[in-house]
């Protein structure tokens, strides 16, 4: 119960709540949602920490998810799984894949929390499968007033429509029904191709693949494309050094190392870029999915990430390039480009159009500003919806006009916590007092 500091995991954001709360049970979450509402005290309950932006703040009352990781349910005949917030992405990956059982898509780390990765949007990129709001089939939440209610496509859909994406502004997430599919495989392919290339087969690498994604490496023509597709097997993992090599020396040990010269040295950051693009080079194998779409991530990062109608990424792409020569910026992390078809919960990215998604990165000691500022005012011309969980500018104002059911979601809102219980200074920026 005693203050202490939280702090997410880039690092740059910390708060002190006034109270931390370590509930086990949703009747726990109930009983110090009621307790802080008689306190006059707010309520967050961050997941992991992975959000770059301050959804998980509270100086009030802290719930902290650790002991809420239990899986309720596994049906095995229809793919519908129930677990608990606190549940980590990797442990619900192990457990389904014990069971025959797959996330249909993911994004490509595992460390969030389900409730905190979906209460943000998080995605990944496909062709016909969407990000995990759209594999959510049911909600346990904590409302302002302490009671406990379920929402489905058939009970409160209003609820679970606004609820799948809702940034913990409507209520306090306890459990998650998903949509599971059987255990599948995926055949990764690698391949470096030029920038000239990747914006001209665009329409037939999307068209052609069940995953498909590049990073851009600045200051140079290098790219690194990623395809991934279902395949009936065998399995063909990477060789265990390979793998070591690439995804923990190179991607992560050389990577790190990196960003420490040319945060020293920016004058190196182009042959740098231009060394990481070859050093990545070519490679195939086949996986268990979820090892496929996830990877390690131990260098320190900011990021921020748009959202765009899918024709306007090249015209985007090309925008954003001129801008660092326009803009003399000189960036060391590359570029990301993901896919993903419509999706219907209120508040996701991807609502009501086919999106690409742009990310851009800086090493987390590196000054973001001026870059952040730059890519946002180029993504935002095209009506770009930032991401929840990643750093931004944009406030109520601009987000009422990218979201068409952005008023729904603000009036349900209001009916379920007039007194803001679930406020934080950052739902105050992006869903208004």
């Amino acid at each position: 119960m005693s203050a202490e500091t939280w702090r997410n995991w880039a690092g740059n954001h910390t708060s002190v709540p006034a109270r931390v709360v370590t509930p086990r049970s949703t009747e726990e979450v109930a009983a110090a949602v009621r307790a802080a509402a008689s306190a006059g005290l707010a309520v967050r309950m961050p997941g992991t920490g992975h959000s770059f932006t301050g959804v998980a703040l509270t100086d009030g009352v802290l719930l902290r998810p650790a002991e809420l990781t239990g899986v309720r349910s596994i049906d095995t005949a229809t793919g519908l799984v129930t677990a608990e917030a606190g549940l980590p992405l990797w442990r619900l990956n192990q457990l389904l894949d014990e069971h025959g059982l797959a996330l249909a898509n993911m994004g490509d780390i595992q460390e969030q929390t389900i409730a905190g990765a979906s209460q943000t949007g998080t995605h990944g990129t496909g062709r016909d499968h969407a990000g995990l709001a759209s594999q959510i089939v049911g909600l346990e939440l904590v409302l302002a007033d302490g009671s406990v209610v379920t929402c489905s496509r058939a009970e409160r859909p209003d609820l679970f429509d606004a609820a799948r994406v809702g940034l913990g502004a409507l209520g306090v997430v306890t459990a998650i029904t998903w949509q599971t599919v059987p255990a599948f495989l995926l055949r990764a392919q690698e391949e470096p191709m030029t920038w000239d290339e990747v914006l001209a087969r665009l329409d037939e690498l999307e068209a052609a693949n069940d995953h498909f994604e590049f990073y851009w490496f600045p200051h140079s023509e290098g790219c690194l494309t990623k395809r991934n597709n279902r395949v009936e097997g065998p399995r063909d993992p990477l060789p265990r050094f390979k793998a070591w090599l690439d995804d923990e020396f190179l991607s992560n040990t050389v990577f790190g190392a990196a960003q420490g010269l040319t945060r020293r040295f920016p004058g190196t950051i182009a042959s740098v870029n231009g060394i990481s693009a070859k050093l990545l080079g070519a490679r195939t194998f086949t996986d268990t999915s979820y090892k496929v779409f996830t990877s390690s991530r131990s260098v320190r990062f900011k990021e921020q990430e748009y959202a765009i109608p899918r024709e306007h990424l090249a015209e985007a792409l090309r925008e954003v390039r001129a801008a660092f020569d326009r803009r003399g910026w000189r960036i060391s992390f590359p570029i990301e480009v993901r896919l993903l078809p419509s999706e219907d919960a209120w508040l996701s990215m991807a609502e009501g159009r086919r999106t690409a998604f742009i990310a851009i990165h800086v090493y987390h000691r590196n000054d973001h500003r001026a870059y952040f500022e730059g890519v946002e005012e180029i993504l935002t011309s095209f009506g770009g919806r930032p991401h929840w969980g990643k750093m931004h500018t944009r406030d109520a104002a601009y987000l009422s006009g990218v979201y068409p059911r952005f008023g729904d979601f603000a009036e349900l809102r209001d009916e379920l916590d007039p007194d803001r219980l679930f406020r934080n200074a950052y739902l105050e920026q992006v869903l208004g007092s």
